[in-house]
């Protein structure tokens, strides 16, 4: 997600120096292109001498995705008043993650809060010229990129609707011209922009729908240019460091720090971590976290990655289960290099894919690949509390050898009947010897391994390509959209 995010930023940069060569917005090129040398450079700078200082490990996509945010919604170089801002913007930026922050965690978006101190101490403020009109189309195509990419779209469009139906609401109160109102709100301004990259960060955006579409009401009303208080009126950044409060408030507080307490090869390419936590941490099986790892030389991908817990909560320690490759990324490759009592930091527990309050709710899950580990989470959670459920599990492999958590499995079908069937899909790898079923998910598999399948809550784990094609079979089926949950977390690829 981070990579995506910071490319579509280039992009509107270059855009935005585009459109200043031939003069349709009142920046030069050669300004932009001086602010985002001074701004990334400053931020760079600052945030290494701020993460020494805390001790924290270096996010470097996020330092770069900062700085550009902060060089297309502040004035370009123009004079020294415009340098002056951007210099404390810059600093204040890279200092809010550390020092407006709870249990390491940080509270604001760094370049809201950046903006809103720097207009309190220096009387300047953003000038958000990434919504002029020419802007517009890759701000949308941009926004829209991201919001697919990371499933905000309950946030996404509280936020708009509210904007837009609340905003008409006064222009109309107010005798406005509602197409001059539509026209400057839609296509003149930093609605899109706001919406898709500023408001849907996933370090300051709630972790539940109930609380992003709040979150999204909540600043969609402050986002108005009409609101203001006794002449006190509000801006875009205000309106987010705003609605940042209600965000941390109702999140999640935890960020771990967690220790290698062991590594175990589950198979041939998939290796357990098993870390031991300071302290205890209340979860749900099936949920996901945010880990950074800091290491030299990180690529394109940086230093953050999403992964479920593959452990159970009545566990006593914590579990990932992580498939490699061949060509693994600087991260997995320094993941798969730590050695026993290394640190790793865990952060934003989030994720709706659990099990529900029911326990008479009949359950299938569908699993392809390492997309087992919240299953094991579930299952695991299920032995220890001595709760039976109705579950049969259908688990996808290539090879045998690739097949992990069967001893857990295969406990919980001798204590409460619950079946896993494990399949094969290279052929050419199969021995006489296996005894499950061959080959890839079908509507009449899935109608002979679960006969009552109209009747069940649909779970399914894996790859992008295998959820979105496991879905549409099961609508195929005549399954509704309520009866299937797909697992998802932000930056899945």
């Amino acid at each position: 997600m981070y990579r995506l995010v910071l490319y579509i930023l280039v992009a509107l940069i270059l855009t935005g120096m585009l459109a200043g060569i031939f003069g349709y917005i009142p920046y030069s090129a050669v300004s932009i292109g001086i602010s985002v040398i001074l701004v990334v450079g400053i931020c760079c700078v600052s945030n290494r001498l701020f993460s020494a200082f805390y001790n924290a490990p270096v996010n470097v996509e996020s330092v770069y995705i900062t700085a550009l945010i902060l060089v297309l919604i502040l004035h370009p170089v123009q004079n020294t008043s415009d340098i002056k801002l951007l210099v404390w913007a810059s600093i204040l930026s890279m200092a809010s993650k550390y020092i407006f922050a709870v249990n390491r965690k940080h509270i604001f978006n760094p370049a809201a809060i950046a903006v809103v101190l720097t207009s309190i101490g220096f009387g300047g403020s953003g000038s958000w010229w990434v919504g002029y009109t020419v802007m517009t189309p890759v701000v949308i195509i941009g926004s829209l990129l991201i919001i697919r990419k990371i499933k905000r779209e309950d946030l996404f469009f509280a936020f708009v609707l509210t904007a837009v139906v609340v905003g008409s609401l006064m222009t109309i109160n107010r005798g406005g011209n509602i197409l001059t109102f539509f026209n400057h709100l839609l296509f003149r301004s930093s609605l899109f922009f706001f919406a898709g990259i500023m408001l849907t960060e996933p370090l300051t955006t709630p972790p539940s729908a109930k609380h992003r579409i709040i979150y999204g009401i909540i600043t969609g009303v402050l986002f108005l240019p009409q609101i203001h208080i006794k002449g006190f009126y509000t801006t875009p950044e205000l309106a987010l460091v705003l609605g940042n409060i209600y965000s941390y408030l109702v999140s999640p507080k935890e960020k771990l720090w967690l220790a290698l307490k062991e590594k175990v090869m589950s198979s041939r390419t998939v290796v357990d971590f098993v870390f031991h936590p300071v302290s205890k941490f209340s979860y749900l099986p099936g949920q996901y976290m945010e880990w950074t790892l800091a290491h030299d030389h990180p690529d394109t991908r940086g230093n953050r990655r999403y992964f479920t817990l593959a452990s159970s909560p009545t566990e006593d320690n914590i579990k990932l289960g992580v498939k490699f490759y061949e060509k693994s990324s600087s991260f997995k490759k320094s993941l798969f290099g730590l050695e026993a009592n290394s640190h790793i930091i865990a952060s934003q527990l989030a994720g709706n894919f659990t099990l529900p309050n029911d326990p008479s709710k009949k359950l299938a899950f569908i699993a392809g690949g390492i997309g087992v580990t919240p299953f094991r989470s579930m299952i695991k959670y299920l032995i220890d509390k001595n709760e039976a459920r109705s579950i049969i599990l259908l688990y996808f492999n290539k090879t045998e050898d690739e097949i992990v958590y069967k001893d857990v499995f295969e406990h919980a079908k001798e204590l409460f009947d619950i079946r896993t069937v494990y399949v094969l899909s290279d052929l050419s790898s199969i021995s006489d010897r296996w005894k499950g079923r061959k080959g890839i998910v079908t509507d009449e598999m899935i109608r002979k391994e679960v006969p009552d399948y109209k009747e069940r809550l649909f779970y399914i784990s894996g790859s992008h390509v295998m959820v979105s094609s496991c879905g549409q079979i099961l609508k195929s089926m005549g399954l509704k959209n309520s009866q299937i949950k797909r697992d998802y977390f932000p930056g899945l690829t």
